[in-house]
């Protein structure tokens, strides 16, 4: 499996200014409970745009208890403008009671992730596979869902579907990943070529999967007609995705 460091980009220098920034006070407000923060997703990737998405940054406590929540409330500053903070506060004892429950976004974090200050506790993390398939497909279904629904409801307006398209390809692409993983594969470093791999290991359009990942970050502006198109060979093969997935047996 490739490391962490290997799927991660560096960020540039004024994000991690801005971090350690935006990191002081909510150290302060923990004070003796603070064990460690980290940037993780999409801001460890190249292409990430600062003005368009948030900052996700982990931040792990020895305990998460009212008062403390009350201090974290109060000292997490609020930026309107960009750099804007997306974070998440877990206790290390969550952390170890979730890897069988969440194992998706624990591998995920695990393998992309760079520790900005205090005790690294993904050193020794080990992640379960076991329940890695059940997510999978409990996910791939209910995006497919989701998917279909949004047509629906929005058969005439194509700005909408681009957006549901937008909104859904980092998720989608999280779970591409996860796909090679099962069938035993380091995924590529970049989501296309990783979106090529699993259309060509099981028969699928790669370019009808590929199309939410498109309309998000190829900054391309897409006419209508071409919107609905791209959503309707999305969809028609994530239903074929979702038949595969069913299919695969895992050992």
């Amino acid at each position: 499996m490739l490391t962490h460091g290997e799927l991660r980009i560096e960020p540039a220098p004024e994000i991690l200014e801005a971090t350690r920034h935006w990191l002081e006070p909510v150290r302060g407000a923990l004070g003796p409970e603070f064990l460690s923060a980290y940037l993780t997703g999409s801001v460890l990737t190249q292409g990430f745009d600062l003005k368009r998405s948030g900052i996700n940054a982990l931040v792990v406590a020895r305990s998460l208890g009212i008062e403390t929540l009350d201090s974290l409330h109060a000292a997490i500053p609020v930026n309107k403008k960009p750099p804007r903070f997306d974070p998440l506060f877990l206790t290390r004892v969550q952390i170890a009671k979730s890897l069988d429950a969440f194992p998706i976004e624990w591998i995920e974090i695990q393998e992309r992730h760079l520790l900005i200050e205090g005790e690294d506790v993904f050193t020794s993390l080990e992640v379960p596979q076991t329940h890695l398939r059940l997510q999978l497909e409990h996910e791939l279904r209910g995006k497919h869902i989701q998917l279909r629904q949004a047509y629906l409801a929005s058969p005439r307006r194509p700005a909408e579907l681009g957006r549901v398209m937008r909104a859904a390809a980092s998720s989608f692409a999280t779970l591409f990943r996860t796909i090679l993983r099962l069938r035993g594969e380091d995924p590529p470093a970049d989501t296309p070529h990783v979106i090529e791999r699993v259309a060509d290991s099981l028969k699928l359009d790669a370019q009808a999967l590929l199309a939410a990942h498109l309309v998000r970050y190829s900054g391309r502006r897409y006419k209508p007609e071409e919107l609905t198109a791209l959503y309707c060979k999305f969809l028609a093969e994530m239903d074929r995705l979702v038949i595969a997935i069913d299919q695969l047996r895992v050992s």
